[in-house]
């Protein structure tokens, strides 16, 4: 898929590398300016399960800042309330509730909510151990086997 798009006037085009060294650079800034890749540190958050089905339900307060983890598999997101500025690996929008799409894998958000914002991750998973969830959603790094096994 050829993307290009920009950050702070900055252009990017769309190789996996050029578009994974600009979700770097969004997140260092935001972590220097004070955001967090901590989020239950600054936000509150809900843990829903259902057969087959994870929900992870974040309310981000105005003006926090978050850096989202790798995510390894496809998924489900919706912003329930609020707006916020979202900046992927494959593009930069403002996002106004309600809105849902998907997540692809090998994707990572930087995320600024401009209002109280209510969002919601969903996961297709039989697990209810957050720890076990999370080493199966999420990659370590842009290296990770569970990526390079995707359709990344």
């Amino acid at each position: 898929m050829d993307i290009t798009y920009s950050i702070e006037g900055e252009v990017v085009s769309s190789p996996v590398l050029n578009r994974r060294v600009a979700i770097q650079k969004e997140a260092d800034k935001i972590l220097a300016e004070g955001g967090t890749a901590d989020t239950e540190s600054l936000c509150d958050v809900t843990h829903r399960f259902a057969n087959g089905c994870y929900c992870r339900e974040i309310l981000i307060p105005k003006g926090v800042k978050i850096i989202g983890k790798i995510h390894a598999t496809e998924h489900f997101n919706t912003i329930l309330k609020g707006s916020c500025l979202v900046i992927t690996t494959t593009e930069e929008k403002e996002i106004v509730a309600p809105y849902t799409w998907v997540t692809k894998a090998g994707e990572q958000k930087a995320v600024l909510a401009t209002s109280d914002t209510i969002w919601q991750t969903y996961h297709v998973t039989d697990k209810t151990d957050l720890e076990e969830i999370e080493k199966e959603v999420i990659a370590k790094d842009w290296n990770d086997e569970k990526l390079l096994t995707s359709e990344v």
